[in-house]
């Protein structure tokens, strides 16, 4: 049987980690063309924009499914299944012509999605502990982030060729079916003794429920604001620079970039900072990028302040995910992970349908310096109270 600390194991749950960011970020540059081409149908900026977005919902809604699926059935077969329904759905847009055809299609992803993020997660959670999960989880997120921007980069190319081709990705998912079957191993499920004082009542009443709000509201606002830069920005560079789509894919790379960059050293940085310290430093870098973002008028000028904003995004993941990972019991850890991917694509989800109406009043630049400034503010407070938050916290924590 593997072991968590052979190089197989490691590289197969981080090889499978990029299939999420996959999701949305490897079509982001065809959306331009894709609106051209379904320029007939009712509403086709708004339907083209929730064909990046709408695996999302299917994410959301089926997260909390997945939870419970990768507690009660395993872990392993859950990962294997949906990536099988992965490459499926995700390669039918090359072949699909029919705008609301690919959105079906799309939400097949999203449901495909749910289940890999949530056991590949609860697997890194099971197989590692302390600072190795810390470690492992921010090289998860790394991993992710520069999966995008290979992703990004590659369908920003191709793109150019025709907005059909980045659909041929997802079927780099059916490579790494052989890894997942024969290296994962399903970890020890963990017995509960059974007894008067166990019920579900009791069971449920484990969780740190006002300790798991505060950080799934937190993964909620981060992905609204985040998702204006996929699904937003090929059209304000388009405005301010005439950019094609490789010129898009790349500087919404270039944001992934920076944010695997910050995931790689997230493990570094958590010995010196708790969690709710590494989360207002995540809101302040970001909002700093954004409000970078509205006042630049030039594509050299939002290259640059991508930068902060990517190193604040790529704090964010594994830092919720180590946070809820550490708090939760092992046996309800799937249904917990669960939840929290629920928020983080639930946002993205809502990110076009909370700010398209407001872009279309104000102008994406004022859209983007109004986020950033929300979320400085936000930082501020947070670093502000954070021994206040923190003692609130460990109290509730304490009560669960």
């Amino acid at each position: 049987m593997s072991k968590p600390n052979t190089w197989l194991v490691k590289v197969t749950l981080l090889l499978a980690s990029t299939l999420t960011v996959m999701s949305g970020a490897t079509i982001a540059p065809s959306l331009p063309a894709m609106q051209e081409y379904f320029a007939e149908v009712a509403n086709a900026d708004f339907w083209v924009k929730l064909v990046l977005t709408v695996p999302a919902l299917s994410i959301a809604i089926g997260s909390p499914i997945a939870g419970q699926m990768v507690d009660v059935l395993g872990r392993k077969p859950l990962l294997i299944g949906s990536t099988l329904l992965y490459g499926l759905a995700g390669g039918s847009g090359f072949v699909l012509d029919s705008l609301f055809a690919i959105l079906g299609g799309r939400a097949l992803l999203g449901l495909a999605v749910a289940g890999i993020m949530v056991s590949a997660t609860t697997l890194i959670a099971d197989y590692f502990v302390g600072d190795r999960r810390a470690n492992f989880m921010g090289l998860q997120a790394a991993f992710m982030g520069f999966g995008g921007v290979l992703f990004l980069s590659v369908g920003g190319f191709i793109a150019d060729l025709n907005w059909r081709l980045p659909f041929l990705i997802y079927l780099f998912a059916w490579l790494l079916l052989p890894l997942m079957v024969w290296v994962l191993y399903e970890p020890e499920k963990v017995v509960v003794e059974v007894g008067d004082s166990v019920s579900p009542s009791a069971t449920l009443s484990r969780l740190p429920v006002k300790l798991l709000a505060a950080i799934y509201a937190s993964a909620l606002l981060m992905q609204i604001v985040f998702y204006i830069i996929p699904t937003q920005l090929p059209f304000y560079l388009k405005q301010i620079a005439n950019a094609d789509a490789t010129r898009s894919g790349l500087a919404i790379a270039l944001s992934t970039f920076f944010s695997a960059i910050s995931s790689l050293n997230y493990g570094k940085i958590k010995q010196h900072f708790n969690f709710i310290s590494i989360l207002a430093l995540a809101f302040g870098l970001m909002g700093l990028g954004y409000v970078g973002i509205g006042i630049a008028n030039a594509y050299w000028l939002v290259l640059l302040v991508l930068i902060p904003a990517g190193l604040g995004l790529g704090l964010l993941m594994p830092n919720l995910n180590v946070w809820t990972s550490q708090e939760v019991p092992d046996n309800l850890r799937g249904r917990a992970l669960g939840g929290l991917t629920t928020f983080f694509f639930l946002g993205q989800f809502l990110s076009p349908i909370v700010t398209q109406p407001i872009s279309q009043n104000v102008g994406l630049a004022k859209t983007y310096g109004l986020s950033g400034i929300l979320l400085v503010v936000l930082g501020l407070m947070l670093w502000s109270y954070r021994k206040t938050i923190c003692r609130f916290l460990a109290s509730t924590a304490g009560q669960r």
